[in-house]
């Protein structure tokens, strides 16, 4: 079965990364959620997909406490999340205005899943932060995040590099995902968790295809395409 994750919560629904649309999630019956978690000034973990506020501020730049009403803590955000797979994406890319080298997000990510226990998968496009969160608690699973086009030799390096790594799934652009691909990450043990696909027709090919997951704004309508 492919699963349904709500990206950035059910955010057709609701405003993106907040507690109303992790609370939506659960409500329309989504399997899982994926959301974006960034650093504050004093070591917080805010759940925001930008590296800037809408008010202009950096985020990195702001103490938890101060952070708009709208913007959970990531504890927060699992709390609403109840009991279903939450995929945290690190948001630490080397050309973000905010990105650090010492990488204290999958530190503190990493941290923060160990003592709850809770279900999570951790990803993220800057490859340094889930081999950290690899390497500080191998029983998190982790995904390697990557946008490319429908490429053979291109798939065939992202899921070698994967493997090697120890890493657990792979989470490429829905664009990229080839049978080819499919059976390549299978054979090698991994998860195929895609993003980020709303078109019914499309979210039926790739379940046909046989994807693990596939993350959608739209998780009511992918749902019903998959007739659940």
């Amino acid at each position: 079965m492919t699963d349904v994750y709500a990206h950035r919560g059910a955010s057709a629904a609701r405003p993106e990364n907040t507690l109303a649309a992790f609370i939506a999630a659960v409500e329309l019956g989504a399997d899982g959620v994926e959301l974006d978690v960034r650093r504050t000034a004093d070591g917080g973990l805010a759940v925001h997909h930008d590296a800037h506020l809408a008010d202009g501020r950096l985020l990195c730049e702001v103490a938890a406490a101060d952070l708009p009403g709208h913007v959970p803590s990531l504890v927060e955000a699992l709390a609403a999340c109840g009991d279903l797979v939450v995929n945290v994406e690190i948001k630490n890319w080397p050309r973000d205005p905010d990105h650090d080298p010492t990488l204290a997000v999958a530190d503190a990510v990493a941290g923060l899943v160990t003592h709850l226990g809770t279900r999570v998968i951790v990803s993220s496009f800057n490859l340094a932060d889930v081999d950290r969160v690899r390497s500080l608690d191998p029983s998190i699973p982790t995904g390697t995040l990557a946008t490319f086009g429908p490429d053979a030799d291109v798939a065939g390096r992202f899921v070698d590099r994967a493997r090697r790594r120890g890493h657990t799934a792979v989470h490429p652009h829905h664009g990229a995902v080839t049978p080819h691909l499919v059976d390549l990450a299978h054979a090698a043990g991994l998860r195929v968790n895609t993003w980020t696909v709303d078109d019914p027709d499309r979210i039926r090919a790739l379940a046909a295809l046989g994807v693990d997951a596939i993350v959608t704004n739209v998780p009511d309508i992918a749902l019903t395409a998959l007739g659940r």
